[in-house]
């Protein structure tokens, strides 16, 4: 079954987190990326908002998490998640290895999509989970070869992911309207 709300809301909070993505990339890009980076966060929020407001005007359709144990579900593995990225993350600080904590945060993020996917029963989310796995992976050393941080190269190959499943959502919602 397809749901029009979660649509909406993968609109909204895929176009959300890509923003965030492309912001955390300016973290110290290259001097030339800058502006790219920036256009990318603003058109990633305008996405977000469009989800924002469909979202909102959709709140009482259908959706996976109307079903109580798909909800507890989604909370438990959304806990998880922030656990995992945040003891990953403080560990990697503690240790003096804060460049690895974009690449760290993507990965993890990954691993909760291939959750999610049986949750909203949606295999495209395997697909964004191995995109975000693999860059997580791919950054490490593309980032070196570059020498810019790892964020420089995670945040806007992740950006990238979530703007386009953002953006897949706002046509698989338009594609169901009643």
């Amino acid at each position: 079954m397809e749901y029009i709300r979660d649509y909406a809301m993968y609109t909204a909070i895929f176009g959300m987190f890509s923003m965030c993505w492309f912001g955390w990339a300016q973290e110290n890009p290259r001097k030339s990326w800058r502006k790219y980076l920036g256009i990318a966060s603003g058109i990633a929020l305008v996405v977000s908002i469009i989800g924002i407001y469909f979202s909102v005007t959709h709140w009482h359709s259908h959706s996976a998490l109307a079903d109580s144990t798909a909800y507890k579900n989604y909370l438990i593995f959304l806990f998880l998640e922030f656990s995992l990225a945040g003891i990953g993350a403080l560990f990697l600080i503690k240790f003096k290895r804060s460049n690895f904590v974009a690449p760290w945060i993507a990965f993890i993020v990954g691993i909760h999509f291939i959750w999610l996917k049986g949750i909203f029963q949606d295999a495209s989310l395997y697909i964004l989970a191995a995109l975000l796995i693999g860059i997580s992976f791919i950054s490490l050393p593309l980032s070196k070869k570059l020498q810019v941080p790892n964020s420089a190269i995670t945040g806007p190959l992740a950006g990238t992911a979530l703007f386009c499943f953002a953006v897949i959502g706002l046509i698989r919602f338009l594609l169901i309207q009643p």
